[in-house]
């Protein structure tokens, strides 16, 4: 097996299972474990892979992800030989109990491969034990806006991954909108003017893929005057796989310090 990754969380959960070592090329987003993507090719972008030189590597299997990667990266693959065309595994997690799903389905498509299914086991369990202890009524009701961008501001629909890994502790993000299975609508922008930006309770500012920082804090409340501000782990948030574990703590110990 020659494998590429197209996604950072994927990339980190075939570490996690033990597959590091057939790794052949990665994107330049995929940057944990650090000590593992090192030494894979990266061959550009999410959304701007360099098709030429993926082929060049020639990959077994290719993994994407419907929210992060292109259609058109896929149909080109797939335009390929039939000697060079490597197997395509479409993932799509929207929620933090997808991961067990996804934790499966890698498990099938690579559990072949010695310790890969124990390994996948154990990863579960943990996955498990955290979902169960990141239930959304032992947490008080919160009114939050994720922000993921700004020049647009840009925030998250309530179907995906982020929206439904914060409702775990109860913070209900804005807008009250779903954005469907795939498109720009899952990514809402939020204009400045909104009437329900006045009963915002938390505004959080990601530090991925726009990097939020301190000097962000004062345009953040000048949307939202009443909200208290801060800057979250937006990898915590955001990646699934073996992430998802210590982001449901994470999750967890920041709904403490709500109240």
């Amino acid at each position: 097996m020659r494998i590429a990754s197209l996604v950072p969380s994927l990339t980190e959960l075939l570490a996690a299972l033990g597959l590091g070592h057939r790794l052949v090329a990665r994107t330049g987003f995929c940057v944990h474990p650090a000590a593992i993507v090192a030494t894979v090719p990266k061959v550009g972008g999410t959304k701007d892979v360099n098709l030429a030189k993926l082929r060049r590597l020639r990959p077994t299997h290719v993994l994407v992800n419907i929210d992060e990667n292109r259609l058109d990266t896929v149909q080109a693959t797939q335009a390929w030989p039939a000697d060079e065309r490597p197997r395509i595994v479409v993932t799509h997690p929207n929620g933090p109990q997808d991961n067990l799903a996804l934790i499966d389905q890698l498990a099938g498509e690579f559990g072949d491969e010695a310790g890969v299914a124990d390994r996948a086991r154990a990863l579960r369990d943990e996955v498990a034990h955290e979902l169960a202890a990141t239930q959304p009524d032992r947490f008080a009701l919160q009114r939050v806006l994720y922000l993921i961008w700004r020049e647009p501001w840009m925030s998250v629909a309530r179907d995906t991954y982020i929206s439904r890994m914060l409702a775990r502790v109860n913070w209900q993000t804005r807008p009250a909108v779903e954005g469907g299975d795939r498109g720009a609508a899952r990514y809402p922008v939020v204009q400045g003017d909104e009437a329900w930006l006045a009963d915002v309770q938390q505004v959080l500012l990601s530090s991925e893929p726009y990097a939020f920082g301190p000097q962000h804090m004062d345009a953040a409340r000048a949307l939202c005057p009443g909200a208290r501000i801060r800057i979250v782990d937006g990898e915590l948030v955001s990646w699934y796989g073996p992430r998802a574990v210590a982001g449901l703590r994470y999750l967890r110990g920041l709904a403490g310090e709500a109240g």
